[in-house]
């Protein structure tokens, strides 16, 4: 089969395209023949390894030194299966899906940058919603438990007032409707050219960080939610923090392991089928143009999802 491998950590040139021998399920696995994947900021961070040499250490344990041990990256997929193991009952073969390959930090699996993944039945893994496509449903994994995360640190309630900062990304723009579905009123921040965007998935009032006066346009929130991290940071980010009311409680991206339960990944699913979450993709590549994608992704300025097709 079609896959691109990391052949070693680095520049974007280090992702080429080859020939790999097509994966055989086990008896409790599915074998999903992709249609999209999804390349997300962490498949960036680990490909390029820019870090300190702490953070590179850790992440080489973790991965694989000098080269992922796995070469194949990610962890999104959505796709059609096409053989099941003897004991798979939840699924049958034919049947759309969606995945993601990380179910708790002791269960992860990358490969999803390929023609075939094969992945346990009882992990996240879900019926994809007929009402979207295979590059949609994709875009749905990788931003919408990032996001269910950051929020489930809350106690949000109709009503409260949230801010995200870096509104316009993958988990932005799953955090805004997440948030708007608990009924809070949302202040969104990202760049004027995607204030369009984030209006509607349902904010309530925009601050573009670029802007002499985005500081003064801060009001007193309940939660602020840091969908960026400590890779960027603008005056308005750091002024955020003392916009809080006296309960109010700051979150970040890059505080703690960010957990991937099944329950969450299903209940996502579940509000995509409903319609009350909606994908957002900016911009869609072949498999072959792989080393693009990563160098777009890389600029740190995308909407929503960059998504591959297969």
């Amino acid at each position: 089969m079609k896959a691109i491998e990391c052949v070693k950590y680095g520049e974007v040139e280090n992702l080429i395209l080859t020939d790999v021998e097509k994966p055989t399920p086990k008896d409790d696995e599915v074998l999903i023949k992709i249609h999209a994947t999804s390349v997300t900021t962490s498949d960036v961070l680990i490909r390029g390894l820019k870090a300190s040499p702490v953070a590179k250490f850790i992440v080489q344990l973790i991965f694989g030194f000098g080269k992922p041990r796995n070469p194949i990256l990610g962890m999104v997929s959505s796709g059609v299966i096409e053989s099941t193991g003897k004991n798979v009952t939840q699924f049958a073969i034919g049947d759309d899906v969606v995945a993601y390959g990380s179910v708790s930090p002791t269960k992860r699996r990358f490969g999803s940058y390929a023609e075939y993944i094969c992945l346990p039945e009882n992990w996240n893994l879900a019926s994809k919603p007929k009402n979207i496509s295979f590059e949609q449903a994709a875009a749905i994994p990788y931003g919408g438990l990032l996001a269910a995360h950051l929020l489930k640190k809350t106690n949000l309630k109709r009503g409260d007032k949230i801010l995200i900062y870096g509104a316009s990304g993958s988990i932005g723009t799953m955090a805004i409707q997440l948030a708007k579905n608990a009924g809070a009123e949302v202040t969104s921040v990202c760049s004027r050219k995607n204030f369009e965007l984030v209006k509607s998935l349902g904010s309530d009032k925009l601050i573009d960080y670029t802007d002499d006066q985005a500081v003064a346009q801060l009001e007193s929130y309940d939660y602020i939610i840091d969908a960026v991290g400590n890779s960027k940071s603008s005056l308005l980010k750091v002024e955020s923090k003392k916009a809080l009311t006296r309960n109010g409680k700051y979150i970040s991206i890059d505080q703690g392991t960010p957990l991937t339960p099944r329950e969450t990944f299903i209940h996502l699913i579940k509000l995509a089928t409903q319609g009350k979450i909606k994908p957002v993709i900016d911009r869609v590549y072949p498999l072959e143009k792989m080393v693009e994608a990563h160098k777009y992704v890389e600029k740190g300025h995308k909407a929503g999802n960059v998504i591959i097709t297969v």
